[in-house]
């Protein structure tokens, strides 16, 4: 079926009220102006309109694809995150066991005294200081003034990391008085606050 352009030539001299005898070229085309000019109505006046909704649609289906791929690699290693949950509690009551309660406190600076006195060291200072209460847990330190020699200061501290209760050394000074070492330093203890939280 050929189009012959030569019709077109025809539209002035159409008569709109037998269009069932227009040639099909003229059909054609006023079909094809009819439907463009729909067309355009409809894109401006319903779908330009839903333009901004479908971009929004779109960024959030991203969003929730990231959300959903997320979930999803969670419950797959659900069982993964329960053991590990499970091991971190246990090493949380394991910790909590080893801090002192209130009772034990005063005892600690006997087990101080003593290792420090059993790594050969002389006691020139040993008092409590003011508690620093922290979010969870409640800081004890304690002011320690020893003299001795190297070897002695370096038993004391490993005895000290071997204490049942935890127990660390801070800010180390080592002096040289009238001919003898002396070692100023602070040891901090910690008291636990967590709401619930029982040791056994």
């Amino acid at each position: 079926m050929s189009f012959d352009f030569n019709k077109l030539k025809e539209v002035n001299e159409l008569d709109f009220e037998q269009v069932a005898i227009w040639p099909k070229e003229i059909k054609i085309l006023v079909g094809a102006v009819c439907a463009a000019v729909v067309a355009g109505i409809c894109y401006y006046a319903i779908i330009s309109s839903k333009l901004p909704l479908l971009e929004k649609a779109q960024e959030d289906e991203i969003e929730l694809r990231q959300t959903f791929e997320a979930k999803y690699r969670v419950a797959v290693n659900l069982s993964a995150y329960e053991e590990q949950l499970e091991r971190m509690r246990n090493d949380f009551s394991s910790m909590l066991k080893s801090l002192p309660t209130s009772n034990e406190t005063p005892g600690l600076l006997d087990d101080v005294t003593y290792v420090g006195t059993d790594a050969g060291l002389s006691f020139k200072l040993l008092n409590w200081q003011q508690e620093i209460p922290k979010e969870f847990y409640t800081e004890l330190p304690i002011q320690i003034e020893v003299s001795g020699s190297y070897h002695e200061f370096g038993e004391f501290s490993s005895k000290v990391a071997n204490l049942p209760r935890i127990v660390t050394l801070h800010d180390f000074d080592i002096k040289v008085k009238q001919g003898e070492l002396t070692m100023r330093m602070q040891a901090k203890t910690y008291r636990a606050e967590t709401t619930g939280v029982q040791q056994e």
